[in-house]
């Protein structure tokens, strides 16, 4: 997500850092540089115009503060007007004080709502402690009421569905059956449609009368760029949305949607799909997205998915090993397994600082299923003893794991490496691993 817009920011930024003193004339070859990003990141022009003017202004007319650089000032007031485009504070849902609180899915075909419709639930479930029921109103594709269903096992979450023509109905009974249920959040998952069918968008307008949902969230492709601004903005007028959730943002190398969608319909984004597990959805924080655009790393987001995926007991054993140095390739292989819960390895490398500009850190999934696989194929007195692997087990190993003889080598010295750094950091600190 944003690689094309990070590494062109990335240049202008390190120009723009480098300056002494900040002048006219530097600050418009910066601005002419960000305006060519944005556009080649397909933000709308509009947005792009007024976020180059808005700080452009603000640069000419700052005070020099002694205690910062004039370059890091100017990438200060980047950073501050990307957040405002964004939309500035992080806005979730409005739950209802009591009662039950009713969501409305709606968009096009094929935006991904109703697998969304199974991710929000499970974020609810998970991090809310709501009790969410599921109400299956897709009658225009078939297969989506048998998707729900199969979503709504997988995380114990109830589907209520039936099989007739009329979604209005549906959702009606649904809804009372929610009431008799200890339930306190309803999720409708409607129809894709078009905002120029005249006839589904007078159903879906039938659906919200009689639903009234508190929220109404429209589930945007961020993959197709102004086609999602433009018709989030049609069914924002049609009828009157409360959010937007963009979805397989992971694919997305650009992110013109989410840069502009903010700015131009004025409704804020509250959640962006990052892939297709069930839990790869997250709220939509514009500051932290802002730092990750400018290279500049989301700490926060990377330690809240690992406080998800790591249970403190199993941190503290990890610790004792690690510091007893009897940390084995078998604990390595299940600490992968962990992270790979925590989502997209190259993803997960855009929230590390710094990550970006560093040779040799270029990872991604496919290395991590390798590694595995290598793992895999050693007996379990090799993953404890590594070093005493000779060169026709190395062989075997690597024919077993249908990998180099190279790669097997290269795992084994830096699984090495990795030892006795922990082991010195063992001796040399207090005694104690930061984890997590």
């Amino acid at each position: 997500m944003f690689e094309q817009l990070q590494e062109r920011l990335s240049g202008v930024i390190k120009t723009i850092r480098g300056q002494g003193k900040i002048t006219e004339g530097n600050i418009s070859q910066a601005m002419r540089d960000v305006r060519r990003a944005l556009l080649e990141a397909d933000v709308n022009f509009k947005v792009v115009k007024a976020f180059v003017n808005r700080v452009q202004e603000k640069a000419e007319g700052e005070k020099v503060f002694t205690s910062v650089s004039p370059g890091q000032q100017f990438v200060k007031l980047i950073q501050d007007e990307l957040v405002e485009i964004l939309g500035g504070d992080t806005e979730a849902i409005n739950f209802k004080s009591s009662g039950i609180t009713v969501i409305l899915m709606a968009g096009l075909q094929g935006s991904g709502k109703t697998t969304t419709t199974a991710k929000l639930a499970c974020l609810l479930k998970k991090k809310h402690n709501r009790k969410p029921f599921l109400i299956a109103a897709d009658l225009q594709r078939p297969a989506a009421i048998d998707q729900l269903e199969v979503l709504g096992r997988q995380i114990d979450i109830p589907v209520y569905s039936k099989r007739i023509k009329d979604p209005v109905a549906v959702v009606k009974s649904g809804l009372k059956q929610a009431e008799k249920l200890n339930v306190d959040t309803v999720i409708i998952d409607t129809a894709g449609r078009l905002h120029v069918d005249e006839n589904l968008m007078a159903e879906l307008k039938s659906i919200v009368a009689i639903a009234s949902p508190h929220e109404i969230l429209y589930v945007a492709d961020g993959m197709t760029g102004q086609d999602a601004v433009t018709s989030s903005f049609a069914f924002s007028e049609a009828i009157s949305i409360s959010g937007i959730v963009l979805t397989k943002m992971d694919g997305d190398s650009r992110g013109g949607a989410a840069l502009s969608i903010r700015e131009v319909i004025q409704k804020p984004i509250k959640f962006l799909g990052m892939g297709e597990s069930i839990n790869a959805i997250e709220v939509f924080h514009p500051s932290r997205l802002a730092q990750r655009i400018l290279g500049m790393g989301d700490v926060v987001s990377l330690v809240e998915r690992a406080q998800e995926v790591f249970d403190e007991k199993s941190a503290l054993k990890l610790q004792s090993k690690m510091l007893g140095n009897t940390f084995t390739l078998s604990d390595f292989n299940d600490q992968l397994k962990q992270v790979k819960k925590m989502g997209s390895i190259s993803q997960m490398m855009t929230m590390i600082p710094g990550a970006s500009k560093l040779k040799g850190m270029e990872m991604n999934d496919r290395q991590l299923v390798w590694i595995e696989a290598i793992i895999n194929s050693m007996t379990p007195t090799e993953r404890d003893r590594p070093e005493l692997i000779n060169g026709s087990q190395r062989k075997r190993i690597a024919k077993g794991a249908g990998r180099s003889v190279q790669e097997v080598n290269q795992l084994l010295k830096q699984f090495s490496q990795m030892r006795t750094m922990i082991k010195k950091f063992g001796k040399t600190g207090n005694g104690k691993f930061p984890i997590g």
